[in-house]
């Protein structure tokens, strides 16, 4: 599964390890591969910071078999990752896919974190990933650049269901009749795809990724990424938003 975004600064990245988290607290062995190259975040937000030897790029150009470069997180157990580069580096679809297939035996999600927009990592992830989660927030560019995306998606061979969308960061005043945005079924309206949640804005998701310390238990964001896990894995979980 691939999370991507048609713009930065949505909290892709931060959606990415939340989900992923959630999915391996159900249970299930969970790597996240980070593809944005030099503009690496994943392993401050999973807490692996320092304990990173070799990235994505050095498994994809054959400097180190892939599982050298797998590091598990001290603060979701069940969480692996694979870092981005903090510079250069080029994401290419074939070495990706050998890496894929080798890790396949060992994890039950495999989820890439790709670079804003629509460049090599959004175009080699989408090659290989049966799924997309598109995180936007709630204005008007993102919900715009969100549905070009949704649109490639598609016509790139995604089935419509298997796109689905999470509006990120969502406060009090991101809706209304003074807002640029009405309401989520705006949002929903505007990319074309069904949602699947929505992640109200966080101070304490927010402070848990810059410090690299674990999302506090009763955290609304965090009830929220555990409703996207629950219902990616096919459970009945109603689309309810209690962010406030």
């Amino acid at each position: 599964m691939m999370i991507c975004s048609g713009k930065g600064g949505t909290g892709k990245s931060t959606v990415a390890v939340l989900v992923g988290a959630e999915l391996a607290r159900r249970g299930k062995r969970v790597l996240l591969i980070e593809l944005d190259s030099g503009l690496r975040s994943v392993d401050v937000i999973a807490g692996v910071y320092g304990k990173t030897v070799y990235d994505i790029e050095d498994v994809l150009c054959g400097r180190c078999e892939g599982e050298k470069a797998v590091v598990q997180s001290p603060l979701y157990p069940g969480l692996s990752v694979i870092s981005a580069p903090y510079e250069g580096g080029e994401v290419r679809s074939a070495p990706l896919a050998r890496l894929v297939l080798a890790m396949r035996g060992y994890f039950d999600w495999i989820l890439f974190d790709t670079a804003a927009g629509m460049g090599a990592p959004f175009t080699a992830a989408a090659q290989l990933a049966e799924h997309a989660l598109l995180v936007l927030t709630p204005d008007p560019v993102a919900l715009r650049d969100g549905r070009i995306v949704a649109d490639a998606l598609i016509a790139g061979g995604h089935a419509q269901d298997s796109v689905r969308l999470v509006v990120n960061r969502i406060a009090r005043q991101s809706f209304g009749p003074k807002a640029p945005v009405y309401d989520l079924d705006e949002c929903i309206d505007t990319v074309g795809v069904r949602l699947i949640g929505a992640i109200p804005e966080s101070t304490a998701l927010q402070l848990a990724g810059a410090q690299g310390t674990a999302v506090p238990e009763g955290c609304a964001a965090r009830t929220a990424g555990a409703a996207i896990a629950g219902r990616l894995l096919g459970e009945r979980i109603p689309l309810t938003f209690t962010g406030w």
